[in-house]
């Protein structure tokens, strides 16, 4: 086996790897940018080399500066992870030149399916049933008009060489098409120094289903089940599960065949992934074949048991796969939630900045419910949150028996999931879970378009998450007002009063609740008439509260300000008010406090680049035009006018980099 192996990646996936290579006795080196000199997967590993400036095509994505890397360290191997060189045919040779060797698919099945050109026509070839499409490099805008003219739309432009949601678009119109080919190129050359991209029918109401394989270099190819990615946002996966709730054995069965066909055709010989588009009815067409570890493999090794990246690491040293298809069973239930470093509330823009406190919850195992929490991360408590890169956080993955617990499990985890210093989708992802849709696995890739046209304002506060935050909120009022007395020296101190009345504000609603009785960390309640018996071990300034009302296992963040708590639970974010019945009275005769007018200013809605200002002072611009364009994690973000008016002045100009609101023009 080998003795040392170079991750040629950052972030979660540089440290997954690391700790599989760890526990086969196999010595790691890390790769870093500038940006990542304190990064976690420089501190995991036993060697760390630097590679250049924080732009991944100066660092991550130069094939030289790795090799020499593996040089100076001695290492006989490379495992890629996902994204930046892992599916580029000219690393795998270059390290093959070298006398490396590539913890990857052999060159030829990169060439042939990692390219998505390419994979397309290899499919037709091998008689694969495949999404209708133009598959020849398109040069311009005029041709990529035309072409979708002929498709029918709506169609989707992709990146060549892409994946993970960068350099795609979907198009419904000629003036769609002509700007998203633009913004597609862009982004596929920043994000993969490619920039050829591709057109295909974009099929209406899918769903997003992939087959995981796994080969050797003996001629074994067998399938590990399919997984369900049909939760997207602008083609980037949010949740993924495993299995899927569409598909049946039959299907499953087919699916699988053809995934293990077409990668034996290549001489496929590690991990990688055949995704499919699947219609409601059961239908599929292959789409593409990702020759790569995916972002959600976790799901596929909690349902199966199988390390995948142990798995690749054997088939890149030589060894036979010893596992036989009839010994893939498929156990339980498994879920992935992406956190991402992005606000929900603001059109789910890039956030970057310092994690003040990263508070995942606990990895953990109980043999009593079957009950599995994991988390994939690269991040760490005091970590800076990077423009340059992908804005992943973390990846929380919960297994059980079924669906239903594996939701429920998720749903505590992300409520215990705290994370300050930045904005996240933690909240979004919540919603998601208490969705009765999602609940019900009537899933396609339209399902965010679908339940949320207009964005994301915070779940709706369903009466129980209101009572838990109501009853949280005077508990954590009460804890705080007993410590409050224990400090010496007050004057006028007085005895808690156990049977205070008070009045809680939830959002906008007023809820009165009493506090019945108090024996060490057990409480006896009253709120909204409603008994609540509640087992807390909470202490103030612990940022999530944790215990049980009415023996029910409930975890709620808190962040204490005025008068109360901000708290975020079961994907609400609300603020929670405690007061007397006299400040309460007071409270509501209080004038409402407007926010400042800023509508006639264009704010740049996360901390970014300025790639382009598209307008001139004193210019007449209409509803919908696009005035400027913001990069931020390798995503073009444009900004378009809200509504007609005239530009008065600009203050930024291209090149800048701009913080979160900063000002980039001001309109008559």
């Amino acid at each position: 086996m080998f003795k040392k192996i170079l991750i040629a990646n950052r972030g979660e996936i540089a440290c997954r790897v690391m700790k599989t290579a760890k526990s086969m006795g196999i010595a790691t080196v890390a790769v870093y940018s500038d940006a990542d000199a304190r990064a976690m997967h420089v501190e995991m590993a036993d060697e760390a080399v630097h590679i250049g400036p924080p732009a991944a095509a100066e660092s991550y994505l130069v094939i030289e500066k790795i090799i020499d890397a593996c040089k100076q360290t001695g290492a006989e191997a490379v495992h890629p992870g996902y994204g930046f060189l892992s599916e580029n045919a000219k690393f795998a040779h270059a390290l093959k030149d070298a006398g490396l060797v590539f913890i990857g698919p052999n060159p030829r099945a990169i060439e042939a399916m990692g390219d998505k050109i390419e994979s397309k026509k290899f499919a037709n070839a091998a008689k694969v049933n495949t999404v209708p499409g133009y598959l020849g490099e398109i040069h311009d805008p005029e041709e990529a008009v035309k072409i979708a003219d002929d498709i029918g739309y709506p169609v989707m432009i992709k990146a060549s060489a892409g994946g993970g949601g960068k350099g795609m678009r979907i198009a419904h119109s000629a003036g769609e098409v002509e700007e998203g080919f633009n913004s597609a190129k862009s982004e596929a050359k920043s994000s993969f120094g490619d920039d050829r991209v591709f057109i295909e029918k974009f099929i209406v109401n899918p769903r997003h289903i992939e087959i995981q394989v796994m080969g050797d270099k003996h001629g074994n190819v067998i399938h590990l089940g399919e997984r369900e990615c049909s939760i997207q946002r602008r083609n980037q996966k949010v949740i993924e599960e495993a299995p899927s709730p569409l598909l049946d054995e039959k299907t499953r069965a087919e699916m699988g065949a053809q995934a293990i066909a077409l990668a034996k055709a290549v001489d496929y010989d590690t991990a990688g992934t055949v995704e499919f588009v699947a219609g409601q009815d059961k239908s599929f067409y292959f789409l593409e074949m990702n020759t790569r570890l995916q972002v959600e493999h976790p799901v596929t090794e909690l349902i199966t048991g199988i390390d995948l990246v142990e798995q690749m690491i054997r088939s890149a040293y030589g060894d036979k796969l010893a596992i036989k298809q009839k010994d893939v069973k498929l156990d339980g239930w498994a879920i992935e939630s992406r956190v991402y470093a992005e606000d929900p509330y603001r059109g789910f823009l890039p956030s970057t900045g310092r994690l003040t406190k990263y508070r995942p919850p606990a990895e953990s195992r109980d043999d009593d419910t079957g009950i599995t929490v994991r988390n994939d991360t690269g991040v760490y408590e005091g970590g800076e949150i990077s423009i340059f890169y992908d804005p992943m956080i973390a990846k929380l993955c919960t297994h059980a028996a079924d669906r239903s617990a594996a939701i429920a499990a998720m749903s505590g985890a992300l409520d215990a999931f705290y994370i300050d210093g930045i904005q996240h989708n933690i909240p979004f992802v919540s919603a998601i879970m208490a969705h009765p849709r999602w609940q019900s696995g009537e899933l396609s890739t339209s399902f965010i378009a679908d339940e949320f046209p207009d964005g994301f304002n915070g779940a709706d506060l369903t009466d129980t998450v209101s009572f838990n935050i109501a009853t949280v909120a005077v508990v954590c009022d009460h804890v705080l007002n007993q410590r409050k007395r224990e400090i010496s020296g007050q004057m006028g101190g007085r005895p808690v009063q156990f049977s205070a009345m008070r009045s809680v504000k939830v959002a906008d609603d007023w809820v009165d609740a009493e506090i019945i009785g108090c024996e060490g960390k057990l409480f006896r309640l009253s709120v909204s008439g409603r008994e609540a018996a509640v087992e807390c071990q909470w202490s103030p300034g612990e940022p999530v509260w944790q215990g049980r009302i009415n023996g029910n296992a409930v975890s709620v963040q808190v962040r204490a300000q005025m008068n109360g708590f901000r708290m975020s639970h079961g994907g609400s974010e609300v603020d929670a008010l405690v007061y007397t019945a006299r400040e309460a009275e007071l409270v509501k005769l209080m004038p409402v406090k407007l926010p400042p007018d800023t509508s006639k200013k264009l704010l740049c809605p996360m901390p970014g680049l300025v790639v382009s200002i598209d307008v001139n002072e004193g210019q007449d611009v209409k509803a919908g035009e696009k005035l400027a364009v913001v990069e931020a994690m390798k995503m073009e973000n444009i900004l378009r006018a809200e509504r007609d008016g005239k530009v008065q002045v600009i203050h930024a100009e291209p090149g800048a980099n701009l913080a979160v609101d900063a000002v980039i023009m001001e309109f008559e």
